[in-house]
């Protein structure tokens, strides 16, 4: 008796299988410019299995933004790699017993709520057969365009600014934290940058952006009439199609 209990437990054994560590290097790059890294906070990546929703591997991209030169001025042929071992990227590592059909959704910039875009894919995993090198790579399309004058629900009277040019002014990086500048390989030239201003929900102007140093966009215009103003910014680079806003609202006051 105990040698058929032997028999069988050795035989089931024998057709049950055990779970295989399979890595996956997951990265996000940003569209026309760099990988997502440490720098900017990096990018959030979670690993789902696609059928129940069990959640695999989580965890933000770490490391730096890539080699200028590779990835923006080499030209590409099959096989080139774009990322170096000190590129960014997330290494998912999951026991897995079969292949698993996954879903990788990608969050970034993280700490850039008004910027944030969400990407994912879909693929199969296999026990043991990793992904490695350039690995999977999320594309996020956009700038990341924080206003800085006005500041938001600034209280602002009019007496201060009548008759003077009162100032607006933003800070525009590409979606990796790329600097932006005249003529650079992020050139603010072949940018549109313009401010959309409402007052009490009205469409009042546009107003014209232009770079005074790296990164940095100004325009003004003269407010004459108190009242709840709204300035929508946004930036477009036709050769991409990389877009992006940033809204504030302020009041002036008599």
């Amino acid at each position: 008796m105990k040698t058929l209990i032997f028999m069988a437990a050795f035989l089931f054994c024998g057709f049950t299988a055990s779970a295989v560590e399979t890595k996956m290097m997951i990265r996000a790059k940003a569209r026309d410019a760099k990988f997502i890294g440490s720098s900017l906070g990096g990018a959030h990546i979670i690993v789902r299995n696609k059928v129940n929703r069990q959640i695999l591997a989580e965890g933000n991209t770490t490391g730096s933004t890539g080699n200028t030169d590779l990835i923006m001025k080499t030209s590409k042929t099959r096989g080139t790699s774009i990322a170096d071992p000190q590129t960014a990227g997330f290494l998912a590592t999951i026991d897995i017993e079969e292949p698993v059909f996954v879903s990788i959704e990608v969050i970034s910039p993280l700490n850039n709520k008004q910027a944030q875009a969400v990407v994912s894919t879909e693929l199969w995993l296999l026990p043991g057969k990793d992904i490695l090198g350039d690995g999977i790579i999320l594309e996020i399309p956009g700038f990341i365009i924080d206003i800085l004058k006005p500041r938001t629900h600034q209280y602002i009277s009019l007496s201060s600014i009548k008759g003077k040019p009162f100032p607006f002014q933003a800070n525009i990086v590409m979606m990796c934290g790329c600097v932006i500048d005249k003529g650079g390989i992020w050139n603010s030239d072949e940018m549109e940058v313009k401010g959309i201003l409402k007052k009490d929900g009205k469409y009042l102007k546009d107003v014209h952006m232009s770079l005074v140093s790296t990164n940095l966009f100004e325009g003004n215009d003269l407010l004459n009439t108190p009242g709840n103003y709204e300035l929508t910014l946004y930036a477009y680079h036709e050769k991409s199609g990389n877009t992006g806003v940033d809204k504030v609202n302020y009041v002036v006051y008599e």
